[in-house]
């Protein structure tokens, strides 16, 4: 059709050429003595643009002649950008997929390629860590480092995400310090900086982190809530090591989580070594009162007993408590051995024995057995028996008696 149209439009313009030549005598009239040359005006038009169009093909025509290095050139340089591209989209799918050794030889494509050099350095970094390969590793980071500021944040969160995972948490930490110092700090980086933060042991900024990422929502609330009751208890028992630190530390602690059975048993079992036996049982006291554990129960008999003349003012201040939840826990195995054992304490030996066989009447354990012999030794009777049962009760995991038994350990 396009043809046809052509061949119809040139037909019309000759049509009009020999319609307009017909119709008028002008010429041209060209003197270079002694010649003298005349030609129709139609005859020097056509002339004349077949002359224009042929002078403008032979400059054309040489332009590109000595253009054309140029253009190959510039083909050339596309070609290779094209490819590098598509290197670098093959480079991230194969990484996605998991396949680390495509992954690196097309991302090391796209970086010769000149095509966003730091992100191919960073992909082919990553693909070389699960490969095993460190020094590669290190060497395109170092090249990722070289690339500019173009990926200098990406190429920070990569070296922190494998320094975790080789858990070298100072680099780590290290790199993404670096990153909060020159820009904002993300929930993405500052989950990454918790788990630096967590494995290097630096308890207050756990603390911390843990308490921001949890009321913005980016981590579980039940989880934020567990790495601040760790970083709580790890800082308590930092501060264990002397009586100053350790009231310093249990003062900074606010009252509500004083009560919680984790922190109660840690600071009384701290307290106790530092010889706060007063303390140990109010800080039990406290936390039993605001939730029955029997945890806290079992650890309130383990408190030694002060020495000189307030030993029988404190035991007898115990075994009142133990009385009293008693009359609200008459049938609690745990607050019978308990009482028990504190009635040894204080040598009321009659008392003892009837606390500690109406607990081993209700329900065998192997404490309550031990307490038993014990109590058996004072009194220079047979304990054997005791003894073996104990032994017996404490290899069964599978009777209640194991189950609660291992409740009470992962409490303390």
């Amino acid at each position: 059709m396009k043809a046809l149209f052509w061949l119809l439009l040139a037909f019309a313009a000759a049509a009009a050429i020999a319609i307009f030549g017909r119709g008028t005598e002008a010429y041209a009239l060209f003197v270079y003595p002694p010649w003298r040359v005349e030609v129709s005006l139609i005859l020097f038009g056509i002339g004349a643009i077949v002359a224009f169009v042929g002078i403008y093909g032979v400059v054309r025509l040489l332009h590109h002649m000595f253009t054309l290095p140029v253009h190959v050139r510039e083909y050339r340089e596309r070609r290779r950008r094209e490819l590098a591209l598509g290197s670098l989209a093959a480079a991230l799918q194969a990484w996605m997929e998991g396949r680390y050794a495509r992954a690196e030889r097309d991302a090391r494509t796209a970086y010769e390629g000149g095509v966003s050099p730091g992100l191919a350095a960073l992909i082919a970094a990553r693909a070389a860590h699960e490969l095993r390969a460190p020094e590669r590793r290190d060497q395109w980071l170092e090249r990722a480092r070289g690339a500019g500021d173009a990926v200098h944040a990406a190429g920070l969160v990569t070296q922190a995400e494998l320094a975790l995972a080789e858990r070298d948490f100072g680099a780590a930490r290290e790199a993404l310090h670096a990153l909060h110092a020159s820009g904002p700090r993300h929930i993405a980086t500052l989950r990454l900086l918790l788990r630096a933060e967590l494995g290097a042991q630096n308890w207050e900024e756990v603390q911390r982190l843990a308490t921001h990422l949890g009321k913005r929502g980016a981590i579980a609330p039940a989880l934020a809530d567990e790495y601040q009751m760790q970083a709580r208890l790890e800082l308590l028992g930092r501060a264990a090591a002397d009586r100053v630190g350790f009231e310093a530390a249990w003062r900074r602690i606010p009252e509500r989580e004083r009560v919680h059975p984790r922190v109660a048993l840690r600071a009384a079992a701290h307290a106790t070594a530092l010889g706060f036996a007063a303390l140990a049982r109010g800080i039990l006291e406290k936390s039993v009162a605001a939730e029955w554990t029997p945890a806290l129960v079992v650890a309130y008999a383990e408190i030694p007993p002060l020495s000189g003349a307030e030993r029988d003012t404190e035991l007898r201040a115990r075994i009142e408590q133990a009385e009293r939840w008693l009359r609200s826990r008459a049938d609690d195995v745990d607050v019978m051995t308990t009482a028990g054992r504190l009635c040894m304490q204080a040598e009321l030996w009659g008392k003892a024995q009837e606390f500690l066989e109406a607990s081993a009447a209700r329900e065998e354990a192997a404490a309550t057995r031990l307490a038993l012999a014990q109590l058996s030794d004072r009194l220079g009777r047979p304990s054997a028996a005791h003894y073996r049962r104990a032994a017996e009760l404490a290899a069964d995991g599978g009777t209640p008696l194991g189950a609660r038994a291992a409740a009470t350990s992962r409490a303390a």
